[in-house]
């Protein structure tokens, strides 16, 4: 948007219809005025026919001939030519119209993410300085055609919802910007999951705040997102700045998801590359089944292993009392365990839903 007090042209004149009056009125001919200012006649009727600017040199040497100061000519120019550009860009924002349509923009708008308006003129604006793009093509070369393959390994062409999709991971890239961490120390994020894992555990009113604050230690951006309801995801990896970022919705709200979901990627964090971008519960053209697996094995691991499952499950009848126990014993979450076994249908959906905790994430990025 153009600020309100700064004043816009509604039309502009190329200088070259100003000269031609001047010549005019003095009674003299393009090509006397090229002898006089030294510059080829062509150039002069070039100028003339408004096909050609006048440069600062050609206003110092108008100046002279035409008693006319040399920011007379320039200043012209300058706002024939802020004219036409503004004209261009009107131009890019019409033809970006339908583009800005497939967004879900007011649902953007009411999370903070862009400015609320209802003109589709302005929501291309808005969108276009949201992800640092200057034109809807742009965005389809960094979104679709993977132009930017080094830095962003994936294309989302085959995703059901694109626009919606690319506005959420663009918020987590604006969130993790503004956020200072040190150098990845990946022994450091290793030592660090004891800890993490006791946060789990305990799940505290304020345990994402707590996994932010461990996790930035070793150089891990940990980044609350909201999903919105054209994609529905549950998290994703990347690394931006040489910095992991893990963006996560709390799509179900629900504890025993959210800490499966960190834990996995935290598996792709520490066993997977830098250069390739991991999204959960959408489908995607880079999608990896055996990284997924893998990722998928070391959540497993530090929420409830399947030797901690084994254990568990050599009791015929769980109560809930042993299922808390055994949540002790393994420094879990009684939710992970309920969740587990209900996924497996080992115990009916009904049991031990109490366990189940709201996710809260107040004061979080």
């Amino acid at each position: 948007m153009i600020p309100q007090n700064e004043f816009i042209l509604d039309i502009a004149f190329h200088p070259g219809e100003t000269l031609a009056e001047k010549l005019e009125e003095i009674n003299m001919g393009p090509k006397e005025f090229a002898i006089r200012t030294g510059k080829p006649e062509k150039t002069i009727n070039a100028v003339l026919k408004g096909e050609s600017a006048i440069t600062p040199d050609m206003a110092i040497l108008f100046e002279d001939v035409l008693q006319i100061p040399a920011r007379f000519w320039l200043k012209q120019q300058y706002e024939y030519d802020e004219y036409i550009a503004r004209q261009k860009r009107q131009s890019v924002i019409a033809l970006a119209k339908d583009w800005a349509r497939a967004f879900p923009y007011a649902e953007m708008a009411k999370l903070g993410w862009v400015i609320p308006t209802t003109k589709v003129e302005e929501k291309v604006v808005h969108l276009f300085k949201y992800f640092g793009l200057s034109s809807s093509e742009a965005w389809e070369e960094y979104f679709y055609k993977q132009q930017l393959k080094v830095a962003f390994r994936i294309s989302l062409h085959n995703t059901k919802n694109p626009h919606a999709l690319s506005a959420w991971i663009r918020q987590g890239e604006l969130q993790a910007n503004r956020i200072e961490a040190p150098a990845f120390d990946k022994q450091l994020l290793i030592n660090q999951l004891s800890d993490i894992k006791n946060v789990m555990a305990a799940h505290p009113q304020d345990f994402f705040v707590q996994l932010q604050q461990l996790c930035l230690k070793a150089g891990v951006k940990i980044i609350y997102t909201p999903c919105v309801k054209q994609a529905p995801i549950s998290g994703a990896t990347r690394w931006i700045n040489n910095h992991p970022v893990i963006q996560l919705t709390g799509r179900y709200n629900q504890n025993d998801r959210f800490w499966f979901t960190f834990f996995h990627e935290i598996g792709h964090v520490l066993l997977h590359g830098k250069k390739e971008i991991f999204l959960e519960d959408i489908e995607y053209s880079d999608y990896d089944k055996q990284k997924e697996q893998e990722a998928d094995d070391f959540a497993v691991k530090w929420t409830f292993s399947e030797e901690q499952e084994n254990e568990v499950l050599k009791n015929e009848d769980l109560t809930e009392r042993e299922i808390v126990e055994f949540a002790n014993k393994f420094n879990t979450h009684p939710a992970i365990i309920i969740g587990r076994l209900q996924k497996k249908e080992i115990i009916h959906y009904s049991q031990g839903r109490q366990f189940f905790l709201k996710l809260n994430f107040n004061n979080s990025n």
